[in-house]
């Protein structure tokens, strides 16, 4: 199962790695990574249908927002489950990302041990 992380904080790569690394070895997850929003969509579209299933993106990005990501990920990929993450846990940016179909919102440090149920939630939905 592949998920893209979406963050334009390049030290976020090691650390989606370092954490899930006993999945990636297993051969049950395979971990795509884009630095903006542009990217994202790139890799989203570079097989028909999209080799991944689940984008986790941060809000606060130059460029594209997560935000915009999102309901342009919505539009073109409806199937795709999308999960926010943000360092600011603000009411806000929770309702927009709910209301545009987001399917979990983190923030910032990340709780890997609820990030991990939920992808183990995938894998298992995946595998059966």
């Amino acid at each position: 199962m592949k998920i893209l992380i979406v963050d334009d904080e390049r030290d976020v790569e090691d650390l989606f790695r370092q954490k899930f690394r006993k999945e990636v070895r297993s051969g049950d997850l395979e971990l795509a990574f884009a630095f903006s929003g542009d990217e994202a969509l790139k890799i989203l579209s570079a097989d028909n249908p999209p080799k991944v299933v689940y984008v986790f993106s941060d809000i606060n990005m130059p460029g594209m927002t997560g935000l915009e990501l999102l309901d342009k990920i919505k539009e073109r990929f409806p199937h795709i489950q999308v999960s926010m993450i943000s360092a600011y846990g603000d009411q806000e940016n929770f309702k927009k990302a709910m209301d545009s179909g987001a399917k979990e919102f983190f923030t910032k440090p990340i709780d890997f041990i609820s990030l991990k149920k939920e992808i183990g939630k995938l894998i298992d939905k995946h595998n059966s």
